[in-house]
């Protein structure tokens, strides 16, 4: 007997719908300011969550936290295989409102790293 798994799909907003309140509320904890600083570092590369989040943050906290940045349209989320990938929607944030993230990652300065941590 075979089972077949059924995973619910990721749900992206479309460009038009991102909002301001959506993109700032995820920006404003520092655990997500860092994930999607790693993830757009990447340019328009896939990365794994698992390899941008410091390895001693649990899965759960993990998984909430890709939800909101993908929720807030900052990233795209693809399954591949039993593997996850994330890609930046930076550009399509941007083109929605110009600027803003590179005032937000300004802000940030040196403290938000970029590139995956292993």
């Amino acid at each position: 007997m075979h089972y077949i798994r059924f995973m619910r799909p990721f749900l992206h907003p479309r460009p038009e719908e991102i909002t301001l309140q959506a993109v700032l509320h995820a920006l404003t904890d520092p655990e997500r300011l860092a994930l999607f600083g790693r993830i757009a570092g990447h340019d328009a590369a896939p990365v794994s969550c698992i390899r941008c989040a410091p390895g001693d943050m649990p899965k759960s906290s993990l998984s909430r936290h890709m939800q909101i940045l993908r929720e807030a349209g900052l990233v795209r989320s693809e399954r591949r295989g039993s593997a996850v990938v994330n890609l930046s929607r930076a550009g399509e944030v941007e083109t929605r409102f110009p600027g803003l993230l590179g005032c937000i990652l300004a802000a940030a300065g040196p403290a938000i790293p970029t590139g995956p941590l292993r």
